[in-house]
């Protein structure tokens, strides 16, 4: 399993993609929505973890853009400060919906959930 993760927050994404990786998740990260693309086109990822809200390409359209290059690729959104309708988008648009801060079970439990559908 191959996963992307993807938030504007640099030490929060590197940590999670380190500790992810400790419990042997495959997974790289990507601090803005156009290195995301960049890394979706050079490799192949089975599941990305996308922040809603980041400046420049924000996370709904990140996914759109990643599935038209990958259109099997899976998605988990993230958000530390969500509103009703992002909620309501979200959910409609990614496997799970989740708020930051995420435990780290808690992610890996939705990954495996996603991967499983």
């Amino acid at each position: 399993m191959k996963i992307l993760l993807v938030d504007d927050e640099a030490e929060l994404v590197s940590a999670l993609a380190e500790r992810l990786t400790l419990r042997g998740i495959d997974a790289e990260f990507a601090t803005d929505g156009d290195t995301a693309v960049d890394k979706v086109r050079a490799a192949a990822f089975d599941l990305a973890v996308l922040d809603v809200k980041m400046p420049g390409l924000n996370g709904l359209d990140l996914k759109k853009r990643l599935q038209r290059l990958r259109p099997g690729l899976r998605f988990i959104f993230v958000t530390g400060h969500g509103s009703e309708e992002d909620f309501r988008v979200g959910s409609a648009e990614a496997a799970s919906y989740l708020v930051k801060p995420v435990p780290l079970d808690e992610l890996i439990r939705k990954i495996n959930e996603a991967m499983a559908r």
